[in-house]
């Protein structure tokens, strides 16, 4: 549906070319699938593949030079390098979802909120307050 579908309607107008160009191509193109973006998704994924597998290497790595010495140090540089591998793995969800996002269609419903407020001083309520209680009073008699 058009943006300007009950406008065209009321004044019998037919939308323009180019209004129906633009609609014919927005529904199919989706935001990730530009070839910057596309491409910089590709090159962040598999640099980010490549520095999740050095990292597993290096973790056996200095696993095997930790059991070797068994040093304190050497178990904590261990401790520290998995978890840098785990934030690496982290960061590659992330991307994915990004990405998720970028495709995900703008729908947003109403955004119009309606806050009823009485504007005068308390006497004019209380007032406003006393004739409401008595049409209720002598409605229910």
């Amino acid at each position: 549906m058009a943006t300007f579908d009950g406008l065209d309607k009321v004044f019998g107008s037919e939308p323009s070319d180019l209004q129906k160009h633009v609609e014919s191509v927005k529904s199919t193109l989706k935001k990730s699938e530009t070839h910057d973006i596309k491409q910089d998704y590709e090159m962040s994924r598999a640099n980010l593949h490549n520095l999740v597998m050095k990292g597993q290497e290096a973790v056996d790595g200095i696993l095997d030079v930790a059991r070797a010495s068994d040093h304190p140090r050497a178990y904590e540089v261990a401790g520290q390098l998995i978890k840098h591998v785990a934030d690496t793995t982290d960061k590659l969800i992330d991307l994915q979802g990004k990405m998720k996002e970028l495709d995900k269609e703008d729908k947003k419903g109403p955004s119009t909120v309606n806050n009823t407020m009485f504007v005068g001083s308390t006497a004019d309520l209380q007032k406003m307050l006393k004739k409401q209680k008595d049409i209720n009073n002598t409605e229910s008699t």
